[in-house]
């Protein structure tokens, strides 16, 4: 899951990236109203939590910008602005949420959850292949009923492999699925959390194999 962070305040972006990614997201983080538009018509997102108070402006006309373009990601507006007015402002101008500062991380993963679980983001919640099954709303991989618990990077790949079950992944989507624009990746790096997801899931038996063409891409399969 690939999450867009705009926000200007340093120790606010920082917290927030570090608490997202501790809940298996891949987070990137502009710091104004251009770099924002920017990652956004370069990067396919997931979701977008967007400041209001930006130094270049206010965040919320990125907005119908996107959604002018046919950029439909869901967007959760973060501001200090708690009136009713300005709510409804945000709101009409297209985004999907709107959620006053201060606020709790456990409100704002709740709402987070909420826009992906809407039809129009998420076609189902439960990919199933083999004997394993992934619940993207709860983030949880089990294997035939029990917990399989995976680090953070091999989870990911999982995620993305699942999505097109059958199908090769090209090296540069899983690499776009996996790692943030600023994370240091060493080369090898995707193909040591693929190896390692690979034997994990040869070890459970699970009824899947991952296969890799050299410079290409992988593909999760199902062996029964």
């Amino acid at each position: 899951m690939r999450i867009l962070l705009v926000e200007d305040e340093p120790e606010l972006a920082s917290a927030l990236r570090t608490a997202l990614r501790r809940h298996d997201m891949v987070v990137d983080h502009a710091s104004s109203l251009l770099e924002a538009e920017d990652y956004a018509e370069a990067e396919g997102y997931d979701a977008i939590l967007l400041d209001r108070q930006l130094p270049d402006g206010d965040g919320l006309t990125l907005v119908p910008k996107l959604r002018g373009r046919g950029n439909a990601t869901p967007v959760l507006v973060l501001t200090a602005r708690s009136d009713t007015s300005d709510k409804v402002d945000g709101l009409d101008m297209g985004a999907d949420d709107y959620l006053a500062k201060p606020f709790a991380f456990e409100e704002l993963l709740a709402r987070l959850r909420a826009l992906l679980r809407r039809p129009a983001n998420v076609q189902t919640q439960v990919i199933r292949a083999g004997d394993l099954a992934f619940d993207f709303g709860h983030r949880e991989v089990s294997v035939r009923g029990e917990p399989m618990t995976l680090p953070r990077r091999e989870l990911l790949v999982l995620e993305a492999l699942l999505k097109r079950t059958g199908r090769m992944v090209q090296r540069t989507s899983l690499m776009e699925a996996v790692f943030g624009l600023d994370d240091e990746i060493q080369s090898n790096a995707l193909d040591t959390h693929v190896s390692r997801l690979r034997r994990k899931l040869a070890e459970a038996a699970c009824g899947v194999e991952i296969n890799g063409v050299r410079g290409v891409g992988y593909l999760l399969r199902e062996t029964s």
